[in-house]
């Protein structure tokens, strides 16, 4: 029986596996990787403390400074149910199950697919969800990023130092995402903008060769040899069972990081706070853990 057990291993699950370690809790973390989503990103300008710091650099900072703490930590293996039962809350893994008295499920977002014909046929054969992961592969080549906000400018931004040319699709009217970042993707001579203007298809032999794009009545074809799609994520919070949960299934939280079942807590991108960013995530984690430490300091069992 664990004090607590963090699932997710991003900015808000390794602050919370810090703070709860600093406050000597029998810990468990529970993960499928380490990093989440930051250790996706790009180039990272807006994290306190560093004027410029690449996402696996942060990620990495990020384990560091986890593993100097001796937590046990079960990496490559993900949680698939969390469930609260009377006095205290089962975790199932793809490995095990383990119990503890809180949870803090941390669990972040999952890229969003396009749901276009030929997606998952040259998924992992040119088309990705991963820049930083799988840009390096397309140097010199001729590539598309479907999206307009954050991800997708990160994205082109990363793409323009390695790709030969990068093509914006983007459904609404205008960019969105943050004013330095879209300055840069503007005015960039490597960089076409398809503003109102969806996907359709993506195409190819063994590899992905071109995307049909729709703007309005008229369809083109753009030859491309990487797709990366940027289209929004999706809540990792399928598995939490009896927790409210907004329309857009984000798990939903109160100031203290408590969700309406008792002992279960929840912190970063997986939660309803608005704003998801790597530094509110891991706020948000260090709240959660000290939350969690004052909800068993509390409670008797």
């Amino acid at each position: 029986m664990y004090d607590l057990i963090i699932v997710g291993a991003g900015p808000a699950g390794i602050t919370a596996s810090v703070y709860a370690s600093r406050k000597k809790m029998n810990l468990l973390v529970v993960t499928g990787d380490i990093g989440g989503q930051a250790a996706w990103s790009g180039d990272i300008e807006n994290y306190t403390g560093y004027q410029f710091i690449t996402g696996p650099e942060i990620a990495s900072k990020f384990e560091e400074h986890m593993r100097r703490y001796g937590i046990d930590v079960k990496e490559g293996e993900p949680a698939i149910e969390v469930k609260g039962e009377a006095d205290r809350v089962s975790v199932k893994t793809n490995k095990g199950i383990y119990e503890s008295r809180a949870v803090i499920v941390s669990s972040g977002k999952r890229s969003k697919e396009l749901g276009v014909p030929g997606e998952k046929e040259f998924k992992n054969k040119g088309l990705t969800y991963c820049a930083t992961c799988d840009g390096p592969l397309f140097a010199g080549k001729e590539v598309a990023v479907i999206g307009g906000g954050n991800s997708a400018l990160d994205a082109v931004l990363q793409l323009i130092k390695i790709a030969r040319h990068v093509h914006l699709i983007n459904i609404t009217p205008s960019l969105g995402g943050d004013a330095v970042m879209r300055e840069k993707v503007t005015q960039s001579k490597a960089v076409t903008i398809f503003n109102n203007s969806k996907v359709t298809s993506v195409f190819g032999n063994s590899f992905v060769e071109g995307i049909k794009v729709m703007n309005g009545d008229r369809e083109e074809s753009l030859p491309v040899q990487g797709v990366f799609v940027e289209v929004g994520l999706i809540p990792n919070s399928d598995f939490v069972i009896g927790v409210d949960k907004n329309k857009l299934g984000e798990i939903k939280v109160n100031c203290y990081n408590e969700t309406n079942a008792a002992g279960i807590f929840a912190a970063g991108d997986v939660t309803d706070v608005p704003e998801k960013q790597i530094i509110i995530a891991a706020g948000e984690g260090a709240k959660a853990a000290l939350c969690a430490f004052r909800y068993l300091a509390q409670h008797k069992f």
